[in-house]
């Protein structure tokens, strides 16, 4: 991308100004600016051998390790990642979830939007500000590449301009990453979910829940009713003690227990000291999963929210869905011991056995072992306790109310349809196919008309004789509206408000709706309500919460309900709006809101970002061929 510093320079300066007018804290006197501190990052991302849960299998990792490397700046750091692409067979991009990309809109890292995917055997380095603090995390964004490992942790901490409120308030930190993972490589998977008709395949529930990357296959570390425990005695798989051979180390990779020397399945447990309270940063990129958190004994207070802040509030558990990240207090306060760390699967049928880790006591036995059996997942099917946590998360004071005055209002149908013999998932009954021309390419070249459908935008409701408690053959014939698969987006004028209405509905089987985790990207957005059945504006919207809602990026679609959020179009992009459960997105399930295009030629964008497709040849400088000479 050439210097690093020059064309970011002015922008650096520019966004932390930014960051003081769209933080959603109240922000202190102004002070001159500080220096700005770069840090810088040198990634390859490659195809790796890793057991995750004790089973060897090929995935994506980065520096030859699982799960990626944890970045950890301070709000207001510029942050420099060049990326190494060396998986031989396709290309990838790094989407930083929970990052505003205020400025630079084509580092958000997402294929066909922001950027081009970065070739085989190329690099592309990715420069943006860290606009705030919080707890977030990085993934892949082609393909189903997160779902291949393609992830890791992205920390951003508080400074004097964006002081967390209860920075004083914890001892030390512990961070969380959760994700699932399926034995079945994902281009199996997607192989399964673009077949037609009876070629068609779900991709099934994962075979492991992972901590921080590592989980454990076939057995339990804790004492369970129907798994059996983990062996602790077996801790030398098939090798001679003292032998270092590559073989020996494939073999304890892919055979060797959570016990053994050097295993990559080994338990996470994580160190207290008794009586201090910690930090407990717990962020989800599951492909599926739904999860539960709890720790046997302790008491949780929730302070924060994708990165926002919010009134604290206490519980036994938390529920948390793909894309989400929440910050705890944790008070070691319990007899010092070891405790169980239970994740398990909400929301589906669980298949999946849940997860451990441990929290152990400092001055606790240095053998000692959690004792009894492990906290239970509340029930699987319980949306109501699902409902009162989400419903408790409130702003925190002090944070900025939304704008009272709407531009425009989007009202989303989710409907599971068939497409063709395909089974998709429809957003008013258009499902995305995204472009081989970013989307932020054909907008600053002028070429959107030859790019993608630019005729006309995205529909922006849908018919109301929808009846959302039945799948779409049992409609009446006015409310049967064929699927289409199309590049639309929604354009969005810089600086409007919009009110998005997501309303849930009954999926291809009778009596089946799914939560959907939806998740915007360049924002934050406030959520101003949940509930029941079929949103109507004249009733419903009466009941909003304006006065505290929460500060979120990403939001929950309950069954047969609706959710509705607010947002100011204050960051000129191109940014993607869609569920985060990977193989929904695959099918379909997300729209694009082209933002303040008016306003995109007043930013630097870097020409290697977004030349490819249409936008390549557009941008050639092409000249008349010389004439051959006469043959002899």
């Amino acid at each position: 991308m050439g210097n690093p510093c020059g064309p970011l320079a002015a922008q650096v300066l520019i966004c932390c100004a930014l960051m003081l007018v769209v933080s959603h804290q109240v922000a202190p006197a102004p002070s001159p600016p500080a220096p700005v501190t770069r840090r810088s990052f040198t990634w390859d991302v490659e195809y790796i051998m890793w057991a995750p849960d004790c089973q060897q299998s090929v995935m994506i990792g980065i520096n030859g390790k699982f799960p990626g490397p944890t970045i950890t700046a301070n709000a207001g750091d510029l942050i420099r990642v060049e990326v190494t692409n060396s998986l031989h067979t396709e290309g990838l991009v790094i989407h930083w979830h929970g990052i505003k990309q205020i400025g630079t809109p084509w580092a958000d890292g997402t294929a066909s939007i922001s950027q081009c995917p970065i070739n085989s055997g190329e690099n592309f380095t990715y420069e943006f500000v860290a606009d705030k603090p919080g707890t977030f995390f990085y993934h892949g964004h082609f393909g189903m590449q997160r779902a291949a490992g393609l992830y890791g942790s992205l920390i951003v901490n508080g400074m004097d301009r964006q002081k967390e409120p209860f920075a004083g308030e914890y001892n030390g930190e512990l961070s969380m990453l959760l994700s699932d993972w399926y034995h079945e490589n994902v281009y199996a998977q997607s192989a399964g979910l673009d077949g037609k008709d009876k070629h068609w395949q779900w991709v099934g529930e994962p075979q492991t829940i992972l901590i921080n990357g590592r989980g454990q296959f076939g057995c339990s570390l804790g004492i369970t009713r129907d798994r059996r425990a983990c062996d602790r005695r077996k801790k030398d798989a098939l090798c001679q003690e003292g032998d270092k051979s590559e073989r020996c180390e494939l073999i304890r990779r892919s055979e060797c227990g959570p016990f053994c020397e050097g295993s990559q399945c080994s338990p996470v447990v994580f160190d207290v000291e008794p009586g201090k309270t910690y930090r407990l940063r717990i962020a989800s990129t599951t492909s599926l999963s739904a999860l539960n958190v709890q720790i046997q004994g302790h008491k949780l207070t929730v302070v924060e929210a994708d990165g926002n802040f919010v009134e604290p509030f206490v519980v036994d558990d938390i529920d948390i869905y793909s894309g989400e990240s929440y910050s705890v207090l944790l008070k070691a306060d319990q007899r010092p011991s070891s405790y169980w760390i239970s994740v398990g699967v909400r929301g589906r049928r669980p298949k999946t056995q849940p997860a451990l880790a441990i929290l152990k006591y400092t001055n606790s036995k240095p053998d000692s072992w959690p004792a009894g059996m492990p906290p239970e997942t509340p029930a699987w099917d319980n949306v109501t306790r699902s409902k009162e946590f989400t419903y408790r998360i409130k702003a925190r004071e002090k944070t900025a109310r939304p704008p009272t005055t709407v531009d425009r209002r989007l009202t989303m149908l989710n409907t599971q349809n068939m497409f063709k013999g395909h089974i998709k998932w429809a957003i008013n009954h258009v499902t995305l196919s995204l472009p081989a021309t970013p989307y932020l390419g054909a907008y600053f070249y002028g070429i959107e008309a030859i790019a993608f459908d630019s005729s006309t935008e995205s529909p922006d409701t849908y018919d109301r004789t929808y009846d959302i408690q039945k799948p779409p053959d049992g409609q009446a014939p006015a409310a049967k509206v064929p699927t289409t698969v199309s590049d639309r987006v929604f354009k969005i004028a810089h600086g409007a408000v919009v009110d998005v209405v997501l309303q849930n509905a009954n999926a291809l089987e009778a009596g089946v709706s799914e939560s959907h985790p939806w998740h915007l990207h360049g924002h934050d957005f406030w959520v101003l309500g949940y509930g029941d059945g079929v949103y109507e504006h004249g009733r419903d919207s009466k009941a909003l919460n304006t006065e505290s809602p929460p500060l979120r990026n990403t939001v929950v679609l309950f069954p047969h309900g609706w959710t509705v959020l607010r947002y100011v179009a204050d960051n000129p992009g191109v940014w993607a709006f869609h569920c985060h459960i990977e193989p929904h997105l695959h099918l379909g399930m997300g729209v694009i809101f082209a933002e303040g295009m008016e306003k995109l030629r007043e930013l630097n964008v870097p020409r290697e970002a977004i030349t490819c497709g249409e936008a390549k040849t557009a941008t050639l400088p092409l000249a008349p061929a010389m004439a051959p000479p006469p043959p002899p």
